[in-house]
């Protein structure tokens, strides 16, 4: 999965979309946010600002 098709998108969407495509969690971050670096098969990140998707990863 393309992880990073969701950029640019509002964060409800991305969520939509995510479900549609089969994640099995999705993880929403703030761009300051201090996160653990452990890989989580499945775990698409999102990180937002404004509502918005600015970067989106795996894991």
């Amino acid at each position: 999965m393309d992880a990073e098709r969701y950029v640019g998108m509002t964060v409800e969407r991305a969520r939509e979309a995510a479900g549609r495509d089969g994640w099995a969690l999705v993880r929403e971050l703030d761009p300051e946010a201090r996160i653990t670096m452990e890989y989580r098969e499945g775990r698409l990140n999102l990180t937002v600002r404004g509502g918005v998707v600015e970067r989106a990863w795996e894991g």
